[in-house]
């Protein structure tokens, strides 16, 4: 059924995931030209880039990110088949792994490269958005495999 606890998780996973195209990920200020460099899902350049701004694609991270929405919506709707919500929500795991790691490659190596100062770049809302979807997926498959154990104690007492 729909209205289940691990539905709500995972519908708070595709929250999270979309939320991530719209907010920026790491910023970074250079103290010498007063230059910022905002990261979001789509690329790492400066605030207010202009089109002969060099800037460094990070698609992936849109794409991970993406990918992650639609197999938990997709998990949503295999509510019939708790095996196949588990594998997905492994599955899920293992992208917003890869999510994060992406996030954190771009912000502490190809952003700290970009802009060279002693200071560290700040981590904003959308670097922790993958540990929050990460956090709602493990809730999810806790109680997916809940109900799984449910219905097995239950064929027992047939």
């Amino acid at each position: 059924m729909i209205q289940r606890v691990q539905s709500v998780f995972l519908f708070l996973i595709v929250v999270a995931m979309v939320t991530l195209f719209f907010v920026p990920i790491w910023a970074k200020t250079n103290p010498a030209d007063g230059q910022e460099w905002v990261l979001n899902a789509f690329k790492l350049a400066p605030a207010n880039a202009t089109a002969e701004t060099a800037s460094t694609n990070t698609i992936f991270i849109a794409i991970l990110a993406g990918a992650a929405a639609l197999i938990a919506l997709f998990e949503i709707f295999q509510y019939k088949n708790r095996l196949t919500q588990m594998k997905l929500g492994l599955l899920n795991s293992l992208v917003m792994a890869a999510l994060m790691g992406f996030a954190f490659y771009y912000s502490s190596y190809v952003g700290e490269d970009l802009v060279k100062t002693n200071g560290q770049g700040d981590y904003l809302s959308g670097f922790y958005l993958p540990a929050v979807g990460l956090l709602m997926n493990v809730l999810a498959n806790r109680f997916i495999k809940r109900d799984e154990d449910l219905v097995r104690s239950m064929d027992r007492l047939r």
